[in-house]
């Protein structure tokens, strides 16, 4: 059987490349090892393995008897012990389940209008010939709907409160330097009042109350004709008629605030650049928005072919979440020809599955033909990550993003400010365009007017 390669250099080196440069380190790796490598990527003994066939991916992402999810400290500080992303077995399906129906259907119909009306919104603040960052604005139009179709919260003081809190702990690992807290443990100290860990612990204390707060007060005046998924999480039972605890909703809130606003807003920063950065692509979106004339009923806005191609391709050449979820073998296996030891983690590179060639001709060209030219396996796209494992918000992003990016281009002419190429750049855990991608409002748009 074969054994993994990886570099040779030193723990830490690999490290740090990793948490400055992932793109250019699996990049460089893939090349050099092919599919399957491993990388030392602790300060400890401990390595990596990353894999990107199609093929290995599903094996990791569906074979449940044969993995599991092993304990990550810096997720449950961030998200909570009880987020359906740390659990496994019995619990995961359990939760799963209570937490499924907020996010197809009916509800989703609710939810378009909302989406469409908060886009025009935050956007109404643009003024023509002004300069914005994409990502900025990205960011305040999905923290308005993480708040309103989540939490159900409009104008109430503790919206107020909420707001600046999460940002503040979303753009404490915003730049790969400040991501290293997330990798070196020794960092994660008290060191007094000005160590970032202790205002970081500081600033999820006091959004702790706030959540907890809200929840109790909603579950002492329960209304069941409210369509927010606060709601809907508070109502939900599972066979033996158990709901959910306030810990559970509290860090499901908490995985959706930190799993649904940020990479949303990500996405459709890079959506902005890649259709303005290429003229075809905006010619032939504002044609298929032209469409539309004066019907902007939301579930018609979702269903059109080339602006969904348009968002496919967007999470295809940079998805935002780099690699899926790491998985551990429960002992030890063969994964493609490899021996892997039982307690060895494992993470499918979805990166790396959207740059193969023999996939995607011309991987590094954003082509949203692909999408209608041909159908992608559930392990040959996987943006949200697969199997049991697939992010549950999946559809609301979808709906999310192609919404906002229809509303906007559908009212505003815009432009890239700069004509240079944007780069990823690591942003947390996930992928971003550096600098957020800025923009010029040029006047207002004429479709749908």
């Amino acid at each position: 059987m074969k054994s993994i390669k990886g570099p040779k250099t030193p723990a830490i080196v690999q490290q740090i490349q990793w948490i400055l440069d992932p793109v250019q380190t699996m990049e460089t790796c893939v090349q050099k090892y092919g599919d399957i490598f491993i990388l030392q990527d602790g300060l400890d003994t401990s390595a990596t393995v990353y894999i990107s066939s199609p093929q290995a991916q599903k094996e990791i992402l569906t074979k449940n008897n044969e993995y599991e999810a092993p304990s990550s400290p810096i997720l449950k500080s961030l998200l909570g012990e009880k987020s359906i992303i740390l659990l496994e077995g019995d619990r995961h399906r359990r939760e799963r389940k209570l937490l499924m129906p907020p996010f197809h259907g009916d509800r989703m119909k609710n939810y378009g209008e909302l989406i469409c009306h908060l886009s025009q919104q935050v956007a109404s603040n643009l003024k023509v010939g002004e300069t914005f960052i994409a990502r900025k604005v990205m960011q305040e139009i999905s923290m308005q709907v993480i708040l309103q179709v989540v939490f159900g919260l409009h104008d109430s003081p503790r919206l107020a409160q909420i707001k600046p809190l999460i940002a503040e702990i979303l753009n404490f690992t915003a730049s790969p330097w400040r991501a290293t807290i997330l990798f070196f443990p020794f960092l994660q100290q008290d060191w007094g009042s000005w160590s970032p860990w202790r205002r970081y612990q500081h600033q999820m204390k006091q959004l702790d109350e706030l959540l907890y707060t809200e929840i109790n007060e909603r579950r002492g005046q329960l209304d069941p004709n409210r369509t927010d998924i606060l709601t809907l999480m508070l109502l939900a039972e599972d066979e033996e008629g158990q709901g959910m605890t306030n810990q559970e909703i509290r860090d499901e809130l908490m995985t959706m605030l930190v799993a649904g606003h940020e990479t949303t807003a990500t996405a459709l920063a890079w959506a902005v650049y890649w259709v303005h950065k290429q003229p075809q692509v905006y010619q032939k979106l504002m044609k298929e928005l032209a469409t539309l004339e004066t019907d902007t009923e939301p579930m018609k806005i979702f269903r059109l072919p080339y602006l969904t191609a348009v968002c496919q391709e967007t999470l295809r050449i940079y998805p935002v979440g780099m690699l899926t979820f790491p998985r551990v073998p429960t002992k030890a296996l063969e994964l493609q020809g490899y021996h892997l030891e039982a307690g060895t983690i494992v993470v499918g590179c979805i990166y790396l599955t959207h740059q193969r060639e023999d996939l995607y001709p011309e991987p590094k060209k954003f082509k949203p033909e692909r999408f209608l030219e041909r159908q992608f396996s559930a392990y040959e796209y996987l943006p949200f990550g697969g199997g049991s494992r697939r992010c549950l918000g999946m559809a609301l992003a979808n709906f999310e993003m192609r919404l906002v990016l229809a509303t906007l281009m559908s009212n505003f002419e815009m432009a890239l400010a700069e004509n240079k190429p944007v780069k990823p750049q690591r942003r947390g855990l996930t992928l971003g365009p550096a600098g957020g991608v800025k923009m010029l409002i040029k006047g207002l748009s004429t479709v749908l007017k």
